[in-house]
């Protein structure tokens, strides 16, 4: 569960407590939910926690309480009153109870007729979300329907203008609606929405109308930010092109796209386009999938991939971190010389170029502990941390006190964090060790990490990975005894062979 979702559970069950409490609503008092999930959570807070059989007169309870009573009766009763909130007459409509359900489709139904521009853009939301349950199909089949006809006008409180084109003695002027486009629909509107599930339904809606044309899905597509739905005006571009033939302006909009997918199939869409040619430009891309799809289209068209990237590291002005990166991913053992030589590159912005020859070191298996030791304590972060996990396999080769001297709370963050990864991957009493050092650090990154790490040891299977029978492991297990309890710490003693002491717990 993500933190914007925990945000609107607990902002529903807040404000279903306050009205429990006898709250307001309204400006002297609490605000009614304004996201999806949290009305259902409201629903099913006052549900849990409202109490059928409490004394006093029904009537008397808020109609948000009535509307989410336990008692169906009480539910079907209050949707008869006038205004009933929306969000809660939608929810009723996926209720288990028929005689509540088909109550509160009539009356959403009733409000999509007497207002279809305000219902779909405030509700749309939650119908999605509620179109999961055995009975919340039906909603979600009135919207659509509702879409799918003649377009809704967007609700406005000022007549749009439309767009008036440039003339050589007035400038351009964009139609003042509100989303930007003509004619201003609801769809329109939903196309929009910061709501992802409401966003992506109402791109398949227009898809299924045939509204754009190639040009326009290719835009849409490379504006999107959200993966989803830029795969799905994606797909529709490229279609698109397949069926009626190339169009320059659609697969240029597709390679500026922010989403890797967009872009890639832009790559694809060049060959069709006959400028196959022009693969080489997105070698050094960003994305890896988009440079696998480059590559792909050098080789069809008669070129080496590996050729090109190689010119690209080599070339001091035109070498970037993602160049050097997809050298890598296409290049020989016998270029491993190559990318040793970047590992020298010192000024502004080298220290990107050096984290990427170290991991493409690391991917052709030409990694050196002794030349790669020293970049632990590298100035740049990205090479400290490539290192560290280059250095991880052979950790065992290294000097335990040199790498127990780069945790020590004087150096860089990066380096001590560096160094204890590599220090963990030797495993053992080593790690044991730096992690027990580490759980009192003043860097409370370090010791969450430390704690955790300490903890992973546990396992009601198998014993700890350390020496069996050997006092100092006992005396590091004595330091750390906060983190288990008392059951699981008897339990690994005795895994390992060592006599119970009394505990200084710490963490």
């Amino acid at each position: 569960m993500g933190a914007e979702t925990r945000r609107q559970i607990e902002e529903g069950r807040a404000a279903a407590a306050a009205l429990m409490r006898g709250g307001r609503t309204g400006l002297a008092g609490f605000r009614h939910p304004a996201l999806p999930l949290s009305w259902i959570a409201f629903d099913a807070e006052v549900r849990d926690t409202h109490s059928p059989w409490r004394p006093g007169p029904r009537a008397a309870d808020p109609i948000e309480i009535r509307l989410c009573h336990p008692d169906g009766r009480v539910r079907e009763a209050a949707l008869a009153v006038p205004r009933a909130p929306l969000p809660l007459v939608v929810i009723r409509c996926a209720d288990w109870a028929p005689a509540v359900r088909e109550r509160a489709r009539q009356v959403l139904a009733g409000a999509l007729a007497a207002d279809p521009a305000h219902t779909l853009i405030d509700l749309t939301p939650l119908v999605l979300r509620l179109a999961r349950r055995e009975q919340g199909t039906w909603a979600r089949d009135l919207f659509e329907g509702a879409l799918r006809g003649d377009p809704v006008p967007a609700p406005w409180w000022r007549p749009a203008r439309p767009a008036r084109p440039g003339q050589w003695w007035r400038p351009a002027r964009a139609a003042r609606t509100m989303t930007g486009e003509e004619p201003d629909t609801v769809l329109a509107w939903l196309r929009r929405s910061g709501d992802l599930p409401t966003r992506r339904f109402a791109t398949r809606l227009t898809l299924d109308s045939g509204l754009f044309g190639v040009r326009e899905l290719a835009r849409r597509a490379g504006e999107e930010r959200d993966p989803a739905t830029a795969l799905v005006w994606a797909d529709a571009a490229l279609a698109a092109l397949a069926a009626d033939g190339p169009d320059d302006e659609a697969v240029d909009s597709l390679l500026r796209g922010h989403i890797p997918m967009v872009r890639a199939g832009g790559v694809t869409a060049l060959r069709g386009a006959g400028r196959a040619a022009e693969a080489a430009d997105h070698l050094a891309d960003r994305s890896g999938l988009v440079r696998a799809c480059a590559r792909w289209l050098v080789r069809q068209d008669g070129g080496d991939p590996h050729a090109l990237c190689r010119a690209l590291v080599e070339d001091p002005d035109r070498v970037t971190p993602y160049a050097v990166a997809g050298f890598a991913e296409c290049a020989r053992h016998a270029d491993a010389p190559l990318l040793r030589a970047l590992l020298e590159r010192s000024g502004q912005g080298s220290g990107a170029l050096r984290a990427a020859a170290v991991a493409g070191l690391r991917a052709l298996d030409a990694d050196d502990a002794e030349l790669l030791r020293p970049l632990l304590d590298d100035p740049s972060p990205a090479v400290a941390r490539e290192a560290s996990l280059s250095l991880a396999p052979p950790a065992g080769q290294l000097p335990v006190a040199w790498l127990t001297a780069r945790i020590a709370p004087g150096l860089p963050l990066h380096t001590r964090r560096a160094a204890y990864r590599v220090l963990h991957a030797r495993g053992g009493i080593d790690a044991l060790r730096a992690s027990v050092e580490l759980l009192t650090d003043p860097d409370p990154g370090l010791r969450r990490v430390a704690a955790q790490r300490v903890q992973s040891l546990w396992s009601p299977g198998r014993p700890p990975a350390l020496p069996l029978g050997d006092p100092e492991v006992g005396a590091l297990l004595d330091r750390c005894t906060g983190l288990f309890g008392e059951y699981v710490m008897g339990r690994m003693r005795s895994q390992l062979g060592i006599p119970r002491a009394p505990h200084d717990a710490i963490g």
